[in-house]
């Protein structure tokens, strides 16, 4: 493999130029004609306009992408997160095109691509899983004797979603049928796939998920777990690797249960395997998803893995050189998704331009950045400005360093989940590891947020007229 193509913007798309450029590989980059100064275009050894700013007209036209890598004679496009990633037609037209997919086969993308038939692929495979049904429902008579059977609160899901989309918690039998409409309704308007299914809604759950790692000679392994409970609107906002909670007996059974699931779609290429755990420690099979994540950093920073090499190679046909034994866990490592959102209303994205924009830098801290000063946020794409994460030898450091990290990340133009991400790694719940994914709904308010920050501002004034007293006295001394 000479040269790639990466069919993404931002962030994701310079980390995976990194690393093709220290393989010796060319790049290209393709962007849409709000990105024609991103650093993604600049970055890269080639790149091209593929579109309009929406990402209907530029990102996710799959066929234009293929047209410009076989243009330009690339030999394996790199989806990244996002945009085209697990849209299994769009890896079938780069397997069809003699292109070289960086990722599962199509096959894979699809079955675990609906969360009812990644359900029915695992079950064969002894893997735990939440108590409900695996097939697609719209009867609410149906629904509510199914509810009746499981015991409420009970889940509606969409098959085909992410996100938190088509998501309704139900907490007793009157509430049923509006909310089955709602999710319905709201799955048919984000995917154009209505199904929805029923399983039992786990009280104070954790998100934990495993990294997986499959190659083409049979091998699979699991690069541990990331702790991913905080956050908002189901989407995750900070992760760590490890978690807090697990047991060196329960991290091995769930890394071998992921590795089952990545065995039931005959899998390929990096993917994680998400579960749910439940107050009394035990795990239940949620999804998998069938790419790259957007916190594989934490994970290799604990294993000294670079996961996007090991993409490459496994594309290329080679097999992992690492075997599972080799694996092991060293230090602490947390992220913060970087968002341009405002954490005082409801986490609404915050659009305008990057007036003063500078990274932290130092040891323990890396900045997978997708901007610079100067630079619009455009609003066509997810709000995310960078990933910030930090490293240290264990989770009390890690979070030191995270901590000033925050403090020295400077951002004026728009508003950034980075004090959010104060609160969270300052606040006691999770510095005690004592926390599930209600962390925000049971802590976090914007008068809470204002509140600290009115006491921070007053703490810095007084400081700051205590040295201004201390230097006065000082010009104030008689000279000799």
């Amino acid at each position: 493999m000479k040269k790639i193509l990466i069919a993404n913007r931002g962030e994701i798309a310079i980390r995976v130029m990194q690393t093709a450029q220290k393989m010796g590989i060319k790049t290209v980059a393709v962007y849409s004609e709000a990105d024609r100064n991103a650093p993604h275009v600049k970055f890269a050894d080639e790149a091209v306009c593929i579109g309009k700013a929406p990402s209907n007209q530029s990102y996710l036209l799959g066929s234009k992408i293929i047209e410009v890598a076989k243009k330009l004679h690339v030999d394996g496009i790199h989806p990244g997160y996002g945009f085209l990633s697990e849209n299994a037609d769009f890896a079938e037209e780069v397997e069809k095109n003699d292109l070289i997919f960086i990722g599962p086969k199509s096959r894979a993308i699809r079955i675990m691509g609906s969360k009812l038939a990644a359900k029915d692929a695992v079950k064969n495979y002894n893997i735990p899983m939440v108590p409900g049904i695996d097939e697609a429902i719209t009867d609410v008579k149906k629904a509510k004797v199914i509810a009746k059977e499981i015991g409420f609160p009970i889940l509606i899901k969409a098959s085909a979603g992410g996100g938190g989309k088509g998501m309704r918690v139900v907490e007793d039998e009157k509430e049923l049928g509006s909310q089955m409409e709602r999710a319905i309704s709201e799955a048919t308007s984000a995917f154009g796939d209505g199904s929805v299914f029923i399983e039992k809604y786990v009280t104070s759950p954790r998100h934990i998920e495993i990294q997986v790692m499959a190659d083409s000679h049979g091998n699979i392994l699991y690069f541990f777990e990331r702790e991913c409970s905080i956050q908002r609107r189901h989407q995750k906002v900070v992760e760590e690797a490890p978690s807090s909670i697990l047991t060196p007996e329960l991290r091995e059974e769930m890394g071998v249960a992921a590795t089952k699931v990545a065995k039931a779609c005959d899998y390929l290429g990096a993917g994680t395997v998400e579960f749910l755990m439940d107050a009394d420690h035990k795990f239940y099979f949620l999804e998998m998803n069938t790419r790259l994540q957007v916190e594989h950093p934490v994970t290799e920073l604990i294993t000294g893995v670079d996961l996007v090499e090991l993409q490459i190679k496994i594309a290329r046909g080679e097999a992992m050189s690492i075997k599972q034994e080799d694996l092991h866990i060293n230090g602490h490592a947390l992220e913060l998704r970087v968002y341009a959102e405002d954490p005082l209303n409801d986490f609404l994205p915050s659009v305008g331009t990057l007036e003063t924009y500078k990274l932290p830098t130092g040891k323990g801290v890396r900045v997978d950045n997708g901007f610079e000063e100067g630079m619009e946020v455009p609003i066509y794409y997810d709000p995310m400005l960078s990933k910030l994460i930090s490293y240290g030898k264990d989770r009390d450091e890690a979070i030191q360093i995270m901590l000033k990290a925050i403090e020295n990340y400077y951002i004026e133009g728009v508003q950034t989940t980075l004090p959010f991400g104060k609160f969270v790694f300052e606040h006691e719940a999770f510095r005690s590891g004592n926390f599930d994914t209600h962390f925000v709904k049971n802590y976090y308010s914007p008068e809470v947020l204002n509140k600290k920050a009115e006491e921070e501002a007053k703490i810095a004034a007084e400081l700051a007229v205590k040295q201004y007293l201390q230097d006065q006295k000082i010009l104030r001394l008689p000279t000799k």
